[in-house]
């Protein structure tokens, strides 16, 4: 997306942070390199779901869960969903472990991942189904397609690998999972055009949270839901169009540790 020129002197700054940085190449370690592998939409859907719940600990042990995962859902994520039944969920991912995550959080986000497909034919319909007009940002959206996959989940709970919005935490995983998913540059991927980059939510780590914080975007004691509105309405109001373009680069010092980024080293 073109950005047009400004004299506000901290937007001159993020932009040159985004042309330097806004790269593929400074991606990894990073579970987004996951969904590069799917021309498809409807597997790219599946597998941001999947590795947006499993982004939390260690990067290393993220990328390494995250790779088994597919593994066990073979070529097309989505047919993998549409061919297998709970049953079968739960017999692939016996075993599965990613911190807290068993794999009986799995089989059951899976679950509910597959009826939501059922229901709406894809996840962004069944995300769009949420979503209201007068709705500022897409949170209480979010809300409501966290609700519904973890009502058609069944008997089982797919825990923390699902949070919910109204419980007052950033929600940074759904978040990025979103942002990978609307968003469409370099670096996020896209595929659900329809919906607007206008109204995505910063997906709030307590990175982005400390920089925000010495900008002035929230004098927040937490890296909570509240805080993470109140960062998005400040880049809202330098960029109304797309409030998160800056979020990839401004969190990349806090996961690579190479002494080429933020040096002025662009590849």
């Amino acid at each position: 997306m073109p950005f047009p020129m400004t004299p506000n002197p901290l937007i001159r700054q993020l932009e040159e942070l985004y042309r330097k940085y806004n790269r593929k190449c400074y991606v990894h370690p990073d579970p987004l390199e996951f969904l590069y592998r799917y021309e498809d939409v409807r597997d790219r859907e599946v597998v941001g779901f999947v590795a947006a719940a499993l982004a939390y600990g260690n990067v290393t042990q993220i990328l390494k869960s995250v790779e088994a995962a597919l593994g066990r859902m073979g070529a097309s994520p989505r047919e993998y969903l549409d061919g297998s039944c709970p049953a079968d969920f739960f017999h692939d991912f016996d075993g599965f472990v990613h911190r807290f995550a068993t794999g009986r959080h799995m089989a059951a986000m899976l679950t509910g991942i597959k009826g939501m497909l059922a229901t709406h034919g894809s996840l962004m319909e069944g995300f769009a189904a949420g979503c209201r007009e007068t709705d500022a940002t897409y949170l209480s959206a979010l809300n409501r397609f966290a609700g519904a996959i973890r009502a058609l989940s069944g008997e089982s709970d797919p825990g923390h690998l699902i949070a919910m919005p109204d419980k007052g935490s950033a929600c940074k995983r759904l978040n990025l999972f979103l942002r990978w998913m609307i968003r469409g540059d370099d670096v996020d991927p896209g595929g659900w055009e329809p919906l607007s980059p206008s109204k995505l939510v910063i997906p709030l780590d307590t990175h982005m949270f400390r920089i925000c914080g010495s900008l002035g975007f929230t004098c927040r004691k937490q890296a909570n839901a509240k805080a993470a509105l109140e960062v998005t309405a400040a880049f809202s109001r330098l960029i109304p169009e797309d409030p998160v373009r800056y979020d990839f680069v401004l969190t990349r010092q806090g996961i690579r540790r190479d002494e080429a980024f933020g040096l002025g080293n662009a590849c």
